[in-house]
């Protein structure tokens, strides 16, 4: 018989934590005891799942003893100051950034590398960033076929990845006014003019998204202690680097990155030139990944496409004739389950079968 876990979710009122309970219940996950959590704000909440009501717990005053299993998806702040305290008594699977560099923490893509939930020396597991995971179970088996050496990747990544906030900002931004008849526009032989928009304040995103892309996702890199620009880079594109040599265990892996935000909802994409050791046509490329656990051959991947499903789209694969052994390709994924909660929960999957 399967082993029932006690189960805790901090941060189950956001956007993660609900796609978690919803995968938690499609993938019939062995729940005995379920807990969640969340700021006080939601604190006394009550949630459906799966023929029970389950009241929403104050995540910063809450006994975490008796689970098994801790989910979080609350933030890097609410995982530093948390994650080490239940992780004593619970195996922590983290979505934030808090532990991702840790050399002592498994960065795990189960696909790829689940060898390393082998040794959990702090009792605590990090998921990838969303737009890295997405890309690292193609990406791995092309490795394994013939050495990845060097990538360059432009992402185009959905507002969801900036939370409530930045799925709110695009709705209000795309229900703006217009100072011109919308008729008038509709039928005017120019290029459409986004001065004749009022658009609301941006507060989440660096410019406008409505209508819009965004060479700039997240925050340029600072030295936190003295509060010093060290890189020119975001630190969604130190991310991508970071974590890609760490889950691939190519710490020389030479990436650059462009991380862009688009005006779509969900689901983040990658348009990747890689470059191989060795020669890797297109042909055996796309053998190789039309067995790949995690993902799906498509002809043209959206983010359309992906949303609402758990594979990582990959498609446009052709060769690049910059490099001497290159491939391109374009892969969609869905940030929300992939690149989050189902990540996550086919971690603590594979602790529990350890």
């Amino acid at each position: 018989m399967e082993k029932l876990v006690n189960l805790g979710i901090v941060g189950a009122t956001g956007q993660v934590g609900q796609v978690m309970l919803q995968l938690l219940a499609e993938r019939n996950f062995p729940v005995d005891v379920l807990r969640l959590f969340a700021s006080p704000n939601s604190s006394g909440k009550q949630i459906k799942w799966n023929g029970r009501t389950v009241v929403v717990e104050n995540a910063a005053e809450a006994n975490y003893a008796g689970l098994d299993v801790c989910l979080f998806s609350a933030g890097a702040k609410t995982s530093c100051s948390l994650a080490e305290q239940v992780a004593s008594d619970a195996v922590v699977i983290d979505n934030s950034s808090a532990w991702r560099a840790d050399t002592d923490i498994p960065l795990v893509v189960p696909e790829v590398n689940a060898h390393t939930l082998n040794h959990i020396p702090k009792n605590i597991i990090a998921n990838p960033n969303c737009t890295t995971m997405i890309a690292m179970p193609p990406l791995s088996r092309l490795h394994q076929e013939s050495g990845l050496t060097a990538m360059v990747v432009s992402t185009y990544q959905a507002v969801s990845g900036a939370g409530l906030a930045g799925v709110n900002e695009l709705y209000e931004q795309i229900q703006a006014p217009t100072k011109t008849n919308s008729s008038a526009l509709a039928s005017s032989a120019l290029a459409y003019d986004g001065s004749a928009i009022d658009f609301p304040q941006s507060t989440t995103f660096a410019e406008p998204i409505a209508f819009n892309v965004i060479p700039f996702a997240g925050a340029l890199v600072v030295e936190e202690k003295l509060c010093t620009l060290v890189s020119e880079e975001t630190t969604e594109e130190q991310k991508l680097r970071d974590e890609s040599r760490k889950i691939l265990e190519l710490p020389d892996l030479a990436v650059s990155g462009t991380c862009v935000r688009v005006p779509v909802y969900s689901g983040h994409s990658l348009s990747i030139s890689a470059a191989f050791q060795e020669p890797l046509s297109v042909e055996r490329a796309t053998e190789l990944l039309a067995t790949t656990p995690g993902v799906t051959l498509t002809d043209i991947p959206t983010p359309l496409k992906a949303t609402g499903i758990n594979q990582s789209l990959v498609g446009r694969i052709r060769r690049d004739t910059t490099r001497e052994h290159g491939l391109s390709m374009f892969i969609s994924g869905d940030n929300l389950r992939k690149g989050a909660a189902l990540n996550a929960i086919q971690i603590a999957e594979t602790v529990l079968k350890l």
